[in-house]
């Protein structure tokens, strides 16, 4: 039932990696939708509160066509559904900065980020991300992707932390595919690899339900960062690229199958590549109600998964900063609460091992 492709078995030779970033990102305290009140930086953000971290944005959001497929307002629902169960309190929710121009162009290319700021991206390109051009969608996304590099810094600082957005697997260097514009995933792996003697090691685990063709792209040819995607085979993208490590499932794959796969590579993948920091990317949409999803998980399968990936890797006391990844639903705040099964998992993960 289940084909496994693995490029490599051992790691890449070293490469000339060219792109170097400043780090540009501050801390503020977010009150959610009110006014800010204080800003500090991530060291500062550790003395203000021992709970585990949250990075959220109210721009994480933009205005859509009516009826238009994407489920944005479920990014704040994910957070007030957080809040209305006291799993969180204010106190712990940090926003990012606008990621810079600068910090995008460390993965994506020069000319497709003019184009994509100043809105010169074609109507081809648009219906290929999925999106229609807007001001507001390219201020979504960049704060989206800073809120990723955001919770990548944190999690380095206290060993784990969490955004309410994030996943965008499917943009490529100089175009975005599949509702993703800009690949945050890559952008923080890229930013916090660093360009010393000795780079840090990222291991990305995506369990969206599709591959993350364009973050296995990118990395295709950095030995720093592994790439590990369980996916299902034979849904989007219909072109697959090729991670360090695939999983490709069957349709109808279940709880115990599903998991069976990720218990059998997570822990030789954190034994043998020894990473010093995890990217997860722990998408709801292989569950059986998922309109794009075509796999048969439910909601305690999800929470299965996200307790064991995150107690898998703190146990290694390797840090590990994670994202919501792809999950499509008209009921908003049923997918809302779905997403935040992997917060209510690292809640719990936080009080366990006294992070």
């Amino acid at each position: 039932m289940f084909h496994l492709l693995c490029k490599t078995c051992t790691y890449r030779a070293t490469i000339k990696f060219k792109h170097v970033v400043q780090n540009e990102t501050l801390l503020k305290r977010n009150p959610m939708h009110g006014a800010w009140r204080r800003s500090f930086n991530a060291e500062h953000a550790c003395l203000e509160s021992r709970a585990l971290p949250l990075v959220h944005h109210v721009n994480y959001i933009c205005d859509l066509p009516e009826n238009h497929r994407f489920p944005m307002g479920k990014f704040p629902k994910v957070l007030e559904s957080l809040f209305r169960d006291q799993v969180i309190t204010d106190k712990q929710v940090w926003a990012p900065k606008i990621a810079s121009k600068g910090l995008l162009g460390c993965v994506h290319t020069e000319e497709y980020l003019s184009n994509f700021i100043g809105g010169k991206i074609s109507e081809k390109d648009q219906r290929r991300t999925g999106f229609p051009w807007s001001s507001g969608l390219v201020q979504r996304c960049r704060y989206e992707t800073g809120g990723t590099v955001l919770a990548g810094e944190i999690a380095l600082q206290r060993g784990l932390a969490c955004s309410t957005a994030g996943g965008t697997h499917h943009a490529f260097p100089g175009y975005g595919a599949g509702f993703c514009l800009l690949n945050d995933l890559a952008v923080t792996a890229t930013h916090l690899m660093g360009v010393s003697g000795s780079k840090r090691k990222i291991l990305i685990v995506d369990l969206d339900v599709h591959q993350g063709d364009g973050t296995a792209f990118i990395f295709k040819d950095e030995p720093n960062v592994f790439t590990f995607s369980v996916h299902c085979g034979k849904n989007f993208p219909l072109r697959k690229q090729q991670s360090d490590l695939d999983v490709s499932l069957e349709d109808g794959t279940e709880d115990k199958e599903y998991l069976s796969k990720v218990q059998e590579h997570l822990p030789w993948l954190l034994e043998t590549f020894q990473p010093d920091l995890v990217l997860y990317d722990s998408g709801v949409d292989p569950h059986w109600e998922d309109e794009l999803g075509r796999l048969r998980l439910t909601d305690e399968g999800l929470y299965q998964r996200d307790l064991y990936v995150l107690q898998t890797v703190i146990k290694k006391g390797i840090p590990v900063a994670t994202v919501i990844g792809g999950g499509y639903s008209r009921d908003i705040d049923q997918l809302a609460r779905r997403h935040s099964i992997i917060h209510r998992a690292a809640s719990k993960v936080w009080r366990e091992y006294g992070l």
